[in-house]
This record gives C-alpha cells, sequence and structure tokens, in this order.
C-alpha cells in the first residue's frame, strides 16, 4: 500500500505546528494530578434492560439530526450477542444473515455496501475484498455503545449513503476506577452433525485508572467456538429460452404449456429452464477471537492521549456433501410450464448425477492501531488529532493441506434420464433413473469425473489522518459553536484468485470407477435432512446420498490420474496450476475539508430552535490495476465443459484512472415544541462510492463459457459515486423516562445510480466450435442415423468420432468457425433514482413495574425495484430494499431479567445473475420474508454474579429464495434453534 506522505502534505504541516503546541503545554503542565475531563463521559446509574432503553433513548432526544442508538445494558452485556442482531433492532434497519446469524446491515433500504463502519469515529475497512463491513466478525463484549446516523453529518467520513454506523468501545478514563466483567458460557447448537454440539465462549474486559485517573487502561479478550450444520436445497441458474413460442411445435401431450396464447396460438413469454438441481450439507467449524487494547494517558486538565489497538481472528471450515442432477437448460424429452414460463416439471436425458465433496477453511484476519490526541486549546477551542492505520483480511485458502478451497465431484452418465418436480411441496424433487433399472446409483458405477480447486485471498486497508477542531461562541448571539476539520485517506482494496481448472477429467470419457473402492462410499437416509420444509426429510424422491473421505479421494486420484494417463488433465491439488488467473487492485486517496456551525435561538416565546449547518469538500483520486492474461482458445472438452484456454506468455497489468470531487452540504433543524415534544427537518447530501470489482477496470471473460454462458465484464474506474439528496422530517414525544414515540419520513433522491450496460463483443482467436460446420456436420450425421434430437452429448461423441480424437483429446477451433459472441456487461453512471419511507416506533416503560416494550416498523419504497418483465437486463436496481418491523418486551426486576425479540424483514432483492443462468436477461435472485424469535433471561445471584440463558431462532426459522417468481426456485436453507447458558461476573 502507498503510505501517506507526510513530508509534503500541507495538512501534515498543520499537524506540526499543532503537535509542537500540545508539547510546549505539556512540558508547561504542573497540575498533573487531575481527572481528565471528555465529552463523552458516560456515567451508567441505572443498568440492565431499562437503563439500555433509558440511554438510547437520551441518545436519540438531545442529538442533532436524526441518530438512533443502542447502549450496553451494563460493562461486557451488550443487548445481543451479535453487534448485526443489535442493530437488526433499530428503526430503519434490517439484517442480512449468513450461516444463521446476522453479518451486514441493510439502511432504509440501502444494503451492506451502502453504509458505512466506524470503530470510534474512524472509518473502518470492508472484509476481505469489498467496501461492506462482516459484523458478526467482531464480539459485542468490549462494546459500549453502537451510533447510527441516519442524515448526513458532515464531520464523519463518507460512505454511509443509507446510514453511517459508529461502534464505541470503552475508554478507560471515561469511567474511572477500576471496573471488570468476565464471561463464560456453552452454546448448544441444535443443527450440529459433526463435533461438539455445545461449544465454549470465554470473554473477560478490565478497565482501571492509575496516578490520580493521569493514566488507564483497558483491555478486552474474548473467544467464541461454534458448530453447526447447514442444509440447503439449491437450483443454481435459470435459463431463459425464447425458441418454444411457435404455435404447434411441440407435442402437448408431453411438453404441457400453461402461458398464454395470442390470437395466432403463439405462446406469450419466454421459457425458462433450470440449469441443475443439487442438494447439500455443510458441517462448519468456526473459531472467533477478539481482542482490544487502550492505553490514555491525561499530563493535564487539557490533553488527553489515546493509543489503542484492536484485532480480530476468524477462522471457518467447512466439509460439505451434496448430491445432484445437471439438466443444462435444453433438450428435454418433456416439461411442464406454468402460466408464468417456468418450468415445474422436467424430463432431460443424457447429462450425468454426481456426489460432491466440498472442503473450505477461510481465515479472517482484521487489525487496527491508532493514536488520538485531544487538546484543550484554550477555554472555548478544543483542537484533536486522529491516526489510524487499518487493515482487514480475508482468505479462502487457509486449509493447511490444499491451500485453497477444494470440490471433489464424483458420479455416473449411466442413466436413462433425469427428472426435475416442483409441482407441490417447499422444495423441488430432483431424481435419476439409472440404467440399473433403479433410481439408486450402486458404489461400484461411481466414476471420477473432475476436481477444481480456488483461492480467492483479499485484502481492503484504510490508513487515514483527521484533523477537527470545534470552537465554542463566548458572544451573545445565536451561534453556539463553529466545528472544522481537515482529513486524509488512503483506501485499497486489493485480491486475486488462482483456479485449478477442471483437474482430472472432465467428463466420463474415460472411464475411472475401478480406481474407486466400493468401500470409500457410505450411503445416507435423508431422514432429518431439510425436514422443516414441506417434502424435505425421508419425503425427498432421492432419499439418499453417498459421502466419502475427502482426503482418500484426494490421493487416490492423484495416484492414479496422472499426466502418463490423462495428459494436460492430470490431477494436481494446486489452485494456482497455471499461474494467477486474475488480479485487481483499487486505491481510493481522498483530501477532505469542512465546516459546520450550530446556531440557538428562543422563538415564539417558549420554543427552542437548534440549528446546525455545514459543507464538506472532497476531493477524490482513484487508480484501478488488473492483471490481464491473454486468451488463445476455447475449447469443448466435455459434453457440457468448456475451456478458455491461455497464451503460455506472461501475463501484463494494465492501470486506468478515475477522479471525482463533491460538495456535501448539511442543514439540521431542531425545534423543541414542548418539553416532551420535539420535531426534525433535515437537508443533506451523503455518498457512497461503487465496489472493487467495476472500479478496478480492465476486461474479462468467463473461464468457463458453456454455451448459454458465453460471458465477459469490463471495469470502469471513472465511475462517480452515488450522491443522495436527503430529507428527513419527524416529530418524537418523549412522554416518560425512557418513553417514547416517534413519527419519521424520509426522501432520497440518488444520482449517478450504477446500471450495467449490456452489449454483445467478439474477440480475435475465440473461434465458436458450437457454430461451426463440424457442429453442424455432426448432427446432421446423427439425425440422418436416426438420432431424431441428437444431445450436445451426441454431438460432442460424434465430433470426436469424425475428427479421429482420442477420449481425452479436447475438441479445438480449427479458425474456420465464426467468432464466439460474448455478452458483455458494464457499468456506467445511469439516471436518478428515488427511495421514500416512513419510520415508526414506540418505546415504552410501565413505571417501576419491571415491565417494558418497543416496536418499531419501516416501510420502504421507491422507483429501483426490479421489474420481472423485463428480459433484457442492464436494469438499475437496489438490492435489500425491504420493509421490515421489530417487536421487543421484557421483564426486568429484583434480579430477574426475562427479554423477548421478533425481528421481521419482507422479501427483498438479493441480487442479479445467477451463477449457472443465462446473462443476458441478468435474472434476480429475491428472499422471502424472514421472521426470527429470541429469547434472553438473566438472573441476578448476587450483584456481581448473574447466570444467564439464550435462545436465538426460537421459532425455527429457514431461509428461501427464489428468482422471478416463486416457482422458480433458487434456494431453502436450514440451521434450526440454539442456545447458550452462562455466567457472568462483575465489579464495578
Amino acid at each position: 500500500m502507498n503510505k501517506l506522505n507526510l513530508k509534503k502534505s500541507r495538512l501534515a504541516l498543520a499537524m506540526s505546528v499543532l503537535l509542537g503546541s500540545v508539547a510546549a503545554t505539556t512540558v508547561m503542565a504542573v497540575e498533573q494530578d487531575a481527572p481528565a475531563a471528555e465529552d463523552d463521559v458516560e456515567v451508567i446509574s441505572v443498568k440492565g434492560i431499562r437503563g439500555s432503553y433509558m440511554r438510547a433513548s437520551d441518545m436519540k432526544r438531545e442529538s442533532s439530526g436524526v441518530v438512533d442508538g443502542i447502549s450496553a445494558e451494563e460493562m461486557g452485556k451488550f443487548p445481543d450477542t451479535n453487534l448485526a442482531e443489535s442493530l437488526g433492532r433499530i428503526t430503519g434497519i434490517s439484517i442480512s444473515r449468513s450461516n444463521g446469524e446476522g453479518n451486514e446491515i441493510t439502511a432504509r433500504g440501502f444494503g451492506p455496501a451502502f453504509n458505512l463502519v466506524m470503530l470510534n469515529g474512524r472509518q473502518m475497512p470492508g472484509t476481505g475484498n469489498t467496501r461492506s463491513y462482516d459484523l458478526s466478525n467482531l464480539s459485542p463484549e468490549g462494546v459500549s455503545a453502537l451510533e447510527v446516523y441516519k442524515t448526513s453529518r458532515v464531520d464523519k467520513p463518507t460512505g454511509g449513503l443509507g446510514a453511517t454506523v459508529n461502534i464505541k468501545t470503552t475508554k478507560p478514563l471515561s469511567s474511572p476506577g477500576q471496573r471488570y466483567s468476565v464471561m463464560a458460557k456453552g452454546m448448544y447448537d441444535s443443527s450440529t452433525e459433526k463435533g461438539d454440539k455445545v461449544t465454549p465462549e470465554v470473554s473477560a474486559i478490565y478497565s482501571n485508572t492509575f496516578m490520580d485517573e493521569m493514566f488507564g487502561v483497558a483491555f478486552t479478550l474474548s473467544h467464541q467456538e461454534r458448530n453447526f450444520q447447514q442444509q440447503v436445497a439449491e437450483v443454481a441458474g435459470w435459463v431463459i429460452n425464447n425458441d418454444l413460442n411457435e404455435a404447434g411445435t411441440q407435442d402437448p401431450f408431453v411438453h404441457i404449456d400453461h402461458r398464454p396464447e395470442d390470437a395466432d396460438g403463439n405462446r406469450i413469454g419466454p421459457a425458462f429452464f433450470p440449469r441443475e438441481m443439487s442438494y447439500s450439507f455443510n458441517d462448519v467449524e468456526r473459531a472467533k477471537t477478539n481482542g482490544q487494547l487502550t492505553l490514555q494517558w491525561a499530563p493535564s486538565d487539557d490533553l488527553v492521549a489515546t493509543v489503542d489497538y484492536s484485532f480480530t481472528d476468524s477462522t471457518t471450515a467447512s466439509d460439505g456433501f451434496g448430491w445432484g442432477v445437471w439438466m443444462d437448460g435444453s433438450n428435454f424429452s418433456a416439461y411442464e410450464l406454468d402460466e408464468t414460463g417456468t418450468a415445474v416439471f422436467v424430463d432431460k436425458p443424457g447429462n450425468d448425477g454426481s456426489f460432491t465433496a466440498n472442503r473450505n477453511t477461510t481465515e479472517v484476519k482484521a487489525k487496527s492501531i491508532g493514536l488520538n490526541l485531544e487538546w484543550q486549546a484554550t477555554d472555548n477551542l478544543k483542537l484533536s488529532l486522529d491516526y489510524h492505520d487499518s487493515s482487514n483480511e480475508s482468505d479462502n485458502g487457509a486449509d493447511s493441506g490444499m491451500g485453497s478451497t477444494g470440490q471433489i465431484i464424483l458420479g455416473s452418465d449411466q442413466l436413462e434420464t433425469k427428472f426435475y418436480d416442483f409441482r407441490e411441496g417447499e422444495i423441488p424433487q430432483a431424481s435419476i433413473l439409472w440404467n440399473n433399472g433403479t433410481t439408486e446409483l450402486e458404489p461400484s458405477a461411481i466414476d471420477s469425473n473432475f476436481s477444481q480447486f480456488l483461492s480467492q485471498p483479499g485484502e481492503a486497508t484504510v490508513e487515514q489522518l483527521q484533523f477537527d477542531g470545534v470552537w465554542e461562541s463566548t458572544f451573545d448571539s445565536p451561534l453556539v459553536s463553529v466545528g472544522f476539520g481537515l482529513a486524509q485517506t488512503e483506501q485499497e482494496m486489493s485480491g486475486h484468485e488462482g483456479w485449478s481448472g477442471l483437474r482430472g477429467g472432465p467428463g466420463f470419457g474415460v472411464r475411472f470407477a475401478d480406481i474407486l473402492p466400493d468401500a470409500m462410499f457410505t450411503r445416507h437416509d435423508t431422514g432429518s435432512f431439510l425436514d422443516s420444509f414441506e417434502g424435505g426429510g425421508s419425503d425427498l424422491v432421492t432419499n439418499y446420498y453417498y459421502t466419502f473421505n475427502f482426503e482418500d479421494a484426494l490421493a487416490i486420484q492423484e495416484a492414479n490420474l496422472t499426466e502418463d494417463i490423462i495428459g494436460g488433465d492430470v490431477y494436481a491439488v494446486d489452485a494456482y496450476f497455471d499461474g494467477i488467473d486474475s488480479e485487481s487492485s483499487v486505491l481510493e486517496e481522498t483530501t477532505s475539508a469542512y465546516v459546520t456551525a450550530a446556531f440557538e435561538f428562543d422563538v415564539f416565546s417558549d420554543m427552542y430552535l437548534g440549528v446546525n449547518a455545514g459543507f464538506r469538500y472532497e476531493t477524490t483520486d482513484v487508480t484501478g490495476k488488473v492483471r490481464q492474461r491473454p486468451y488463445q482458445q476455447v475449447n469443448w472438452v466435455s459434453e457440457s465443459e468448456w475451456i478458455m484456454v491461455y497464451e503460455d506468455v506472461e501475463d501484463s497489468f494494465t492501470t486506468s484512472q478515475g477522479e471525482h470531487d463533491v460538495w456535501l452540504p448539511s442543514f439540521d433543524l431542531k425545534l423543541d415544541i414542548t418539553d416532551d415534544m420535539v420535531a426534525r427537518a433535515s437537508f443533506g447530501k451523503t455518498l457512497s462510492r461503487s465496489d472493487l470489482g467495476p472500479l478496478a477496470g480492465g476486461e474479462f471473460l468467463s473461464g468457463s463459457p458453456r454455451i448459454g454462458s458465453r460471458t465477459g465484464s469490463e471495469g470502469n474506474s471513472n465511475l462517480q459515486p452515488y450522491v443522495s439528496t436527503n430529507i428527513d422530517l419527524s416529530v418524537e414525544w418523549y412522554y416518560d423516562e425512557g418513553s417514547y414515540a416517534s413519527l419519521g419520513y424520509f426522501k432520497k433522491d440518488v444520482k449517478n445510480f450504477i446500471e450495467n450496460q449490456q452489449y454483445t463483443k467478439e474477440f480475435d482467436g475465440l473461434h465458436d466450435i458450437w457454430l461451426g460446420d463440424e457442429y453442424a456436420t455432426a448432427e446432421s450425421q446423427l439425425i440422418a442415423a436416426g438420432n431424431e434430437s441428437p444431445t450436445d452429448g451426441d454431438i460432442y461423441g460424434q465430433i470426436k468420432a469424425n475428427q479421429g480424437l482420442g477420449v481425452l483429446d479436447p475438441i479445438e477451433p480449427t479458425g474456420d468457425e465464426p467468432l464466439i459472441e460474448w455478452s458483455m456487461s458494464k457499468p456506467i453512471n445511469g439516471a436518478e433514482r428515488k427511495v421514500d419511507g416512513i419510520e415508526l416506533a414506540l418505546q415504552h416503560l410501565f413505571g417501576e413495574s419491571g415491565f417494558g416494550f418497543s416496536v418499531n416498523a419501516t416501510f420502504v419504497d421507491g422507483d429501483v425495484e426490479y421489474d420481472i418483465t423485463d428480459f433484457d437486463g442492464g436494469q438499475a436496481i437496489l438490492p435489500g430494499i425491504s420493509d421490515s418491523a421489530n417487536f421487543q418486551a421484557f421483564y426486568e426486576k429484583d434480579g430477574l431479567s426475562v427479554k423477548s425479540t421478533y425481528s421481521w424483514r419482507d422479501s427483498y432483492l438479493v441480487g442479479l445473475g445467477h451463477a449457472q443462468g443465462s446473462t443476458s436477461d441478468q435474472p434476480p435472485t429475491y428472499a422471502k420474508a424472514f421472521g426470527q424469535l429470541d429469547v434472553s433471561i438473566n438472573y441476578d445471584v448476587t450483584d456481581q454474579l448473574t447466570v444467564f440463558f439464550d435462545g436465538v431462532n426460537l421459532n425455527d426459522e429457514t431461509e428461501q429464495g427464489y428468482a422471478r417468481w416463486e416457482s422458480q426456485f433458487r434456494y431453502a436453507r436450514q440451521y434450526g434453534p440454539r442456545y447458550s447458558l452462562g455466567m457472568r461476573y462483575s465489579f464495578e
């Protein structure tokens, strides 16, 4: 990473002057026995749920603009065991889940990439090679509060178009004296099948001050382990078909079509077929360690120096098995289409069925080191200097044996036909009629297909220097204060990828079943698999599957599928078999400055009006860098597999540039109508930048360009940021301590919305066997021989016979074929889009009874919804937009607290594009509505010792997704409830 050039920066010169003044002040300081005073001193007078509610209410009421928050119930005890789950309780915030846990947030309809996460006011890098911050990797034990800024704040780093989240951790001088808390618990996960069902979690937090509160130290350390199983049914992609519309071209008895007809009997709208159908489960073991050390020094009343270091080390290891069928999206013997054109039944001959083993170990390492100086230069001037260097690395190649993610596919093509059936139940049924006359494959017939290995390490870094000042007015005027600041930020996101290609095959052109002993396969019934779904478990039509030892399968194939046996397809456990396949990085260098002023007015004799106005200016230079591999040709290597071949020359790097500058104004009005009633109006601009992929530039083509999946993409380093003009109006009624009701309206007009421009392009040297004379000749020969509807597999075999190729030889283009037409996409800045919504919240404490509740709901709408009837692709959409609601009720008295929370999120668009789908139409994936019930019970055995029980997902909610319509099944996932029992010992 390029380091900040402090010697050449005007900002650095100003910092030097400031630091020199600070040093002089320190030398002259004689009163070194007084405690440091900080504006954010937090004195916890009321603990527990009630205290957390009251502090959150005060935070909301006193803030300028629209701000919500969550406070720790007491030291070492945050309201939820996961920070994302806690944020999901806030009005306007909904969460995305991974592995049954909240990990990323959507704010007011804007997904994870549109929101900024800060740690103690510092911009944090995204996880791995992204802008999105995975909150599940950060332990909540050391967090004192979460602040969510929904309106623009010119004094905060940019990137939070939807919201900016600030995670505040413990500072020793803010709460003087010795305080500590230790916690231990065991977590039982009902889904666990591999490893211990009960796993430990321990944490400790300690804070103390010394030398008459001149020096303070605080540290937090936590370790968590979790074992669980994820069960999945999935269609990896839907293929669009426009060739089945002509009237009278299909046999109505075996090709049932419920689509409407036009006046000529032609079908209206395209047909859609599944590319494949699979079932799988993943046994996951995760270990996560978090730590933070904070040192503070206050040599005088006027100066506080803080040094802090935080780290995260998370390792997630997964062993998975799957089974399924490859449908190929074409050449069906029979099918049934519903009124949308979606295939709900398919009979597909040929191809193969498979049993797959997957292994993946992903490690996330994040660290941040920072220095902060706060100096009360005069009675009314406060200055601060903050520097931090933070990084977040993610590596899916942390497996010590492979150094990559591995997938082993074994199976057979000895079948008559395959079936896909989604005419009833919650998940589709896939089955195979094998050549042995049954629907069950014998272990002796299981053959080697291919394996592949993938490595995708990525890193995001942020190096940031911020200088801030606040001058408090001493004049007899409405002006209260003026804030100002400068910042220089370097953010870099980088990553590379290595893909082994299809090792050991692919396909079943050569039989290797004899090398795989029958004893290595273990048969299982599907009894409890996906049993939370109608049609799952033992009701699955294919109600068995085989597992095998991953290491044994690797060793057997590596020993037998040598270069002498299969030539260039040699079995090699190496993601970088042919070098690095792709590499890219984006460096953003941003310089910013801001000014803000606060005013107070008495209006209408008994009302107080607060006004905050300011602006922020930023200029950013973008440098994108990508590794380009010279393309040579596309080979046909098995009936359903095509492989890009690259020239054997050194890769080159291309660099592209971009730049942008923005003015971001902010204007907040806060009117205290009465002592209890507050009205707010805010106007401002916020921004968010594109993710790494588009900004890196370059041009990429698919390495596995199957028929119907000849895709590519082009980057654009000069993409301008999304800029949103925001209006917020709200009324809040604080009718009792800790109790309030609020109604808010927000509107966001976003310009520079990024759209995908779709186009087709040909590349010299990349010829298409599929459209060539040899393909046509082979097809004609097969038809003449009595094969009325030859499949691609039949044609593949005929071409090889015509050319006299061996079973291991790929079909290579001759150069006489036409060039492949690639479906390309390029991100461009498009038109303006609008999002608006209403937020409702009610929080109520029933006096001293111990009872209380909170409920909130957010209703979001906009012109960014995906049009499912548009099949041309390139739509500008907003993933994540959805309504959401939360309800929480609690009782807390006499040492007992019971809390129940239900969080609901309506269906929403996850994103565009399917891994195995067609590309021209950019098909969507939607998540169905999701609602989860959690319960927490705490009992204080003594003033210091608490025992507790937590139950998560007690209603056994599942995750489901679909494509354009719910009949276009995409996935169903099952995790199950989990429970924790533990104790906490605290001293304050």
